[in-house]
């Protein structure tokens, strides 16, 4: 699958998810409360995760290809956030201009550590453009949510979503444990992508609008934010359409590759 969003554009939106995840902490009447999404955080600690989680990847970005993740960016991600409002926001903003600064200064192209190895994202500053951008717009969900005021992820981060997460979180060489399948997930705004899942294990692609295709095993129907929603949990399966089978997409949710 191609990445749909130039390196730019993908930098930008970073920071517009950025902007909004302040303004939803900004708005908030205690940092306390806790995130209906992440049970275990406070509005406090989910920015304390986004924010954290900017500078580790800014620091892996530039240490370049290791072994894993950058010692410098896991000691910055571990330093706590300010309490106080302003600073936590004045804290938030930092972590996002060093972030997107490091992605432009190293270029799409730079090779650097990731957790997806064995996926179809690069290990690239590209990819971790692309990746930030979806962790943003989750958690940005997460904070909206908290505050009472959630609104969907905008159309072009969802569209790009869908296909980042099949990707990056899904694309495995290791054998699928059950019987084949496929399973189309169908964004209403007009795209369609096909995952297969086998002894070869689990593979995904686009689907061309009007070419004739078999039916898959099972689909799910939603708008794009929807989808994306539903791959990490915000939203339970049983939100968005289902067609055919259901059983495989359940299964997909309790499969750890790496176990």
């Amino acid at each position: 699958m191609t990445q749909n969003l130039a390196f730019p554009v993908l930098l930008e939106l970073i920071e517009e998810r950025a902007a909004a995840f302040r303004a939803a902490v900004a708005a908030a009447p205690d940092l306390d409360a806790t995130v209906p999404t992440c049970p275990d955080w406070s509005l406090y600690d989910l920015a304390h995760h986004l924010g954290g989680g900017e500078r580790l990847w800014s620091h892996n970005v530039a240490a370049g290809p290791a072994e894993g993740p950058s010692p410098e960016g896991l000691a910055a991600k571990a330093e706590p956030a300010p309490r106080e409002l302003d600073a936590l926001l004045a804290w938030l903003a930092a972590g996002t201009e060093q972030l997107v600064s490091t992605l432009r200064e190293h270029g799409e192209d730079a090779p650097c550590w990731t957790w997806w190895e064995g996926s179809a994202n690069p290990r690239t500053a590209g990819g971790v453009a692309r990746h930030r951008v979806q962790e943003s717009a989750v958690h940005t969900y997460d904070a909206q949510l908290t505050i009472g005021a959630p609104q969907a992820l905008p159309e072009r981060i969802a569209l790009d979503g869908v296909e980042e997460f099949l990707a990056t979180c899904v694309t495995t060489s290791t054998p699928w444990p059950h019987r084949p399948v496929t399973g189309d997930f169908v964004a209403i705004e007009g795209r369609t992508w096909r995952l297969t899942l086998g002894a070869a294990g689990a593979s995904a692609v686009a689907l061309a609008p009007g070419e004739e295709h078999a039916a898959p095993t099972g689909s799910l129907r939603g708008t794009a934010s929807d989808l994306v929603l539903t791959f990490y949990g915000r939203v339970e399966i049983e939100s968005v359409k289902g067609d055919g089978e259901q059983e495989p997409f359940h299964q997909l949710k309790d499969w750890d590759p790496e176990a």
